[in-house]
């Protein structure tokens, strides 16, 4: 933190996508500078060509060569291109994948170093990013490789978070993938981050099942029976309050959703189609289960909208929002958690 106040790293996401306009949309707020400072990795270029399209008043980047020039009442731009960078706006292009990653790269670099507070990341192709130094799904699973970590994603919203056992996967591997080990890894993972990240105290976990109508007791699936319900009860053993499986489909119809502090999804779909009927416009995706903050908006590179300034800010400013808050409450938590007695002298009782 720098005058109290945290370092928000941003990266610029694919170029040639509305990664530019939502950041900046909501940078020029300039009540954001007053609870944050903003560091974008990307391209005075890149920024000054989308500029051209957004109508905001009175907004400009400081620009810095690196962290320590940063500016800590500005919105910062710290240049991680090469001045030649060509916008090919609403296109993807292998430059619109390298930049991308060279900004992922930077920013995590200064977010291992503690330079950074916290990561928001723009959307990235998933296609145009692939290379011989980057080759993983998404910014999850980089992520988890860049810290040796097990990870979960959460997606969060004033309605609903919920936590998905497996992300970028086929459908039809995902009866090999289910095991009782990896769902209680997952429920611990979202019942820590619920209570350290999220201050929930004694949270309230829904599991949905595989199969529709959740196996119908073995009729329809065996996952829930020998899967899904062991691993069930072996959370609440450990002291988890963990109810189901449900069936997907009841479950989000009659607004069962409402009455847990979370819940955890088996699969992609099953977990971000219902997120994102109710809260696609403002929902944050996270990456729990990291001993960093990585936060990002819940949609993607959305070329089809480029240069029309019409792409809304709302759920890049709540990623902004999401992650200085899990910063804050992770803070607050390590110190209520501290043991008073660990610095005292014996010799002095």
């Amino acid at each position: 933190m720098i005058d109290g106040k945290v370092v928000v790293g941003i990266t610029q996401g694919d170029i040639n996508g509305i990664g530019y306009e939502v950041i900046m949309k909501t940078l020029a707020d300039s009540r954001i500078n007053e609870i944050c400072i903003p560091v974008v990795y990307g391209s005075p270029k890149v920024a000054a060509y989308h500029r051209k399209f957004i109508n905001v008043e009175n907004f400009s980047f400081n620009p810095a060569k690196s962290i320590e020039d940063i500016h800590p009442k500005r919105s910062n731009l710290i240049n991680v291109m090469d001045d030649n960078v060509r916008v090919d706006a609403g296109k993807s292009t292998p430059l619109g994948g390298a930049g991308a990653v060279t900004a992922l790269d930077i920013a995590t670099q200064d977010l291992r170093d503690g330079k950074i507070d916290v990561l928001v990341t723009a959307p990235i192709n998933k296609q145009n990013v692939q290379s011989e130094e980057f080759s993983f799904p998404g910014h999850t699973e980089y992520l988890e490789r860049k810290f040796n970590s097990e990870s979960l994603m959460i997606m969060i919203s004033d309605v609903l978070k919920i936590g998905v056992v497996t992300t970028h996967v086929p459908i039809k591997d995902l009866p090999f993938l289910i095991s009782k080990e990896l769902i209680l890894s997952k429920l611990r993972m979202l019942n820590e981050s619920l209570v350290v990240d999220f201050a929930i105290r004694g949270p309230r976990i829904a599991v949905l099942g595989l199969n529709p109508h959740a196996g119908d007791s073995g009729l329809i699936g065996i996952e829930e029976n020998e899967v899904i319900i062991p691993a069930i009860k072996a959370a609440n053993e450990e002291g988890i309050m963990t109810f189901g499986p449900y069936p997907a489909d009841g479950f989000f119809g009659s607004d069962s959703f409402r009455k847990f502090d979370a819940v955890l999804a088996m699969y992609h779909d099953q977990g971000l189609i219902p997120f994102k009927v109710t809260s696609f416009g403002s929902g944050v995706n996270y990456t729990a289960g990291l001993p960093v903050i990585r936060t990002s908006p819940a949609h993607g590179t959305a070329y089809n909208l480029v240069g029309q300034d019409i792409a809304s800010p709302d759920s890049f400013r709540s990623a902004i929002y999401a992650a200085i808050d899990i910063f804050r409450n992770r803070s607050m938590y390590r110190e209520i958690s501290k043991n008073p007695l660990a610095h005292v002298d014996p010799d002095s009782i």
